[in-house]
């Protein structure tokens, strides 16, 4: 008889129960403890994903509190986050989780289709304060984070995901979902958020263009060739739940999205998400991100280029928007309306602390 392999359980989001888990998962997670010289005497849920068929537990134990953690990823493309968890650990002594091996010294069970690990949880951790100085902390533990995973090669056998070498057609991506966005609002004018689209989107379709174009302009490819190990690993989801304050200083969790790619694409999606979140683009606080971070893994000049380049894209509008292609007559409500119209306004601070960065740059570069 073939395992029953894991799948999302909560597809269209209608679930209510966030903590809700499948019963044959329960019962996978028991045989997968097996496996562990743990004596558990508690499990409880502490997060789930079950769009994607993810999940933590934390766990009470005989040697002290840990969490078991089923990856909704591919198997191999989970190997090559784990492989770097170990690595950071091991060879970094870095602040991120170190994995608990099984009986057999694997560092993970695949059940389900799905890879399986316990790792240390880590405890007191708290969220650093939303405001400048908490930033700072972050910026500079993603700096020291990236500096860490420089050089790092995945176990033999795992995918090798890597985002370095897709840069200009990622800008192409947003380039060309703007006239579908345009095409979209023009076949539904009824819909409340239409208008305010097709007021915006010219705009945000320009500054697209003018990405590209900056881009393939830029040192990228230069920079690019130096490969993968080169430039070692981001993040893809860092912010304030994932960067925490905790024994010794900031550590850095949940590291089951990494990937190969520039370093200050992670910084910029935290400026960026914080500029949005502030509603202006303010000069200063930003000046202290990037200065936070270039003191952890400095920003050389032809990297501070991308990464204001990657600022100048139409991040916010498109993170928001591009949704609407697969239910319009749903999504292009009220609120979008004014989520369109908020992102607008907010973008005519951008230029300006754009320009004032560039001719700030040098000081990083000192």
């Amino acid at each position: 008889m073939s395992e029953e392999l894991i799948v999302p359980w909560d597809i269209d989001g209608t679930l209510e129960d966030d903590f809700y888990v499948p019963a044959y998962i329960e019962e996978m997670a028991q045989k997968v403890l097996t496996h562990y010289d743990l004596s558990v005497s508690n499990l409880e849920v502490v997060t789930t994903k079950a769009d994607k068929g993810g999940l933590i537990w934390k766990m009470e134990t005989d040697k002290g509190p840990y969490s078991l953690k089923i990856l909704h990823r591919r198997p191999g493309r989970s190997q090559f986050s784990l492989g770097a968890q170990e690595y950071l650990v091991k060879e970094k002594q870095a602040k991120v989780p170190p994995l608990f091996q099984t009986k057999n010294g694997e560092n993970y069970i695949e059940m389900g289709g799905k890879l399986w690990f316990v790792a240390e949880w880590i405890e007191p951790l708290y969220q650093v304060a939303n405001d400048i100085e908490g930033a700072k902390l972050l910026c500079h533990a993603l700096g020291e984070f990236h500096h860490l995973t420089k050089g790092y090669v995945p176990p033999k056998g795992s995918e090798n995901p890597s985002r370095l070498y897709r840069w200009p057609k990622s800008y192409e991506k947003v380039l060309k979902k703007m006239s579908w966005f345009r095409n979209i609002a023009t076949v539904y004018p009824e819909m409340p958020a239409s208008q305010a689209i097709l007021t915006h989107v010219d705009m945000f379709e320009e500054q697209a263009r003018n990405a590209l174009s900056q881009l393939e302009q830029s040192a990228y490819y230069n920079l690019v060739a130096r490969g993968n190990t080169a430039w070692g690993l981001v993040h893809q989801d860092y912010g304030w739940s994932n960067g925490q304050m905790g024994p010794d200083g900031m550590w850095i969790i949940d590291l089951d999205g990494v990937a190969y790619d520039l370093p200050i694409r992670d910084l910029r999606k935290l400026i960026t998400g914080q500029m949005d979140d502030m509603g202006v683009w303010d000069v200063e606080y930003m000046k202290g991100m990037i200065e936070a971070y270039h003191e952890a893994n400095p920003i050389e000049d032809e990297l501070y280029e991308i990464l204001l380049i990657d600022m100048s894209l139409p991040n916010e509008f498109y993170k928001n928007i591009k949704e609407l292609v697969y239910e319009p007559t749903v999504f292009l409500d009220n609120e979008v309306e004014a989520l369109c119209n908020r992102i607008a306004e907010t973008d005519k601070s951008k230029w300006p602390a754009i320009e004032e960065l560039k001719q700030w740059k040098g000081v990083i570069s000192k």
